[in-house]
């Protein structure tokens, strides 16, 4: 019988759950350069190519432990060591994860370095024109029959 479950193509979105959208906007913005995809009644849309985040309002918030979500970025030592300058507080010493002011998890990942693909189109759309995968990742994706376009 064959499986007839969807299967999962990627994310679409990510939404985090702040107290309030132009607090959440003014430390995002802090960290991160993006676009401002769309605003709506206790809600804000950051855009990430073809991703988005959403920020939205709530009243009462809940602190992440080990549930976290990951950020891809093109320059993941320079945020981390701004980061460290302003005296973030790292909440892991394996990886890059951080909590935001109101208790989501973020763990920062560079595009280089994992499998992830966006297209070249979406990459130079966005600003990433010379933003390539690692030697190492390519052959990972090589190895699950993944053949990146060339310029990957």
């Amino acid at each position: 019988m064959p499986d007839t479950r969807p299967k999962l193509v990627g994310i679409n979105h990510v939404a985090l759950e702040v107290g309030d959208i132009e607090a959440a906007l003014a430390f995002y913005g802090q960290w991160f350069a993006f676009e401002l995809r769309g605003r709506g009644e206790g809600a804000a849309f950051l855009d990430m190519g073809d991703q988005f985040l959403a920020l939205m309002e709530v009243e009462e918030i809940t602190t992440d432990n080990l549930r976290h979500f990951g950020l891809v970025v093109d320059d993941r030592e320079g945020l981390r060591a701004r980061m460290e300058e302003a005296g973030i507080t790292f909440v892991s010493d394996k990886r890059f994860d951080f909590l935001d002011p109101w208790g989501n998890r973020v763990e920062v990942v560079a595009y280089p370095d994992i499998q992830f693909l966006k297209s070249r189109e979406v990459l130079d759309a966005s600003g990433h024109e010379g933003l390539r995968k690692s030697e190492e990742v390519l052959e990972e994706l090589r190895e699950k029959g993944i053949d990146p376009p060339a310029g990957a």
